[in-house]
């Protein structure tokens, strides 16, 4: 099962939240108590994600839990992140921490889930030729994120927005197969 994931952080230095959607909907989210060797702490990344060093030491799941809680519910599915280079970073410190190998959980680019799934709804009615360039497109009209998109910065928010994002493409390929249309329509125009 796709499972669509974010992880928000303190500066470049260590997780602090993380949240996950399954692509039946279900999610859960959590704020990540920093582990004893994360000391940092990153101002300027709490003005963007507005989480508080306090709230984590309050609040917080130990990060040893988080991490346990991701392995057992999320090892064998397909894990999706809009920035996986940096979410990876995430839960790869996240794992170490904890005691896991760093490949426990692997991550790859929601795009890419995307795209999939575009070109599997769409290979039965678009000559494989322009397979390519239909989907292109139909990424393209689906992308309600333009140019100049800034996250949430809170990661259930970010996970939702990449998991509704995948909703749309696969909603707008499985309209265009069932009414045998070979290109996006003007209708699904900027989501």
């Amino acid at each position: 099962m796709l499972v669509f994931l974010d992880f928000e952080a303190s500066s470049l230095s260590y997780p602090i939240e993380v949240a996950w959607v399954f692509e039946d909907g279900r999610s859960e989210e959590y704020l990540i108590r920093p582990a004893p060797a994360w000391t940092d702490w990153g101002p300027a990344a709490e003005a963007i994600h507005h989480i508080r060093h306090a709230t984590l030491l309050a609040d917080g799941t130990a990060h040893e839990l988080v991490a346990r809680r991701m392995v057992d519910i999320l090892t064998g599915h397909d894990l999706l992140a809009s920035a996986p280079s940096w979410d990876g970073k995430w839960l790869s410190a996240l794992l170490r921490a904890a005691g896991f190998p760093r490949h426990s959980l692997r991550l790859r680019d929601s795009d890419d889930a995307n795209r999939e799934c575009a070109a599997a709804i769409l290979s039965d009615i678009v000559p494989p030729e322009r397979l390519a360039n239909t989907v292109a497109e139909l990424l393209a009209w689906t992308d309600s994120r333009g140019d100049d998109h800034q996250p949430v910065h809170r990661a259930l928010a970010d996970a939702q927005a990449e998991y509704a994002r995948w909703l749309q493409v696969r909603t707008t390929a499985q309209a265009m197969a069932r009414d045998g249309i070979a290109a996006p329509p003007r209708w699904c125009a900027g989501g």
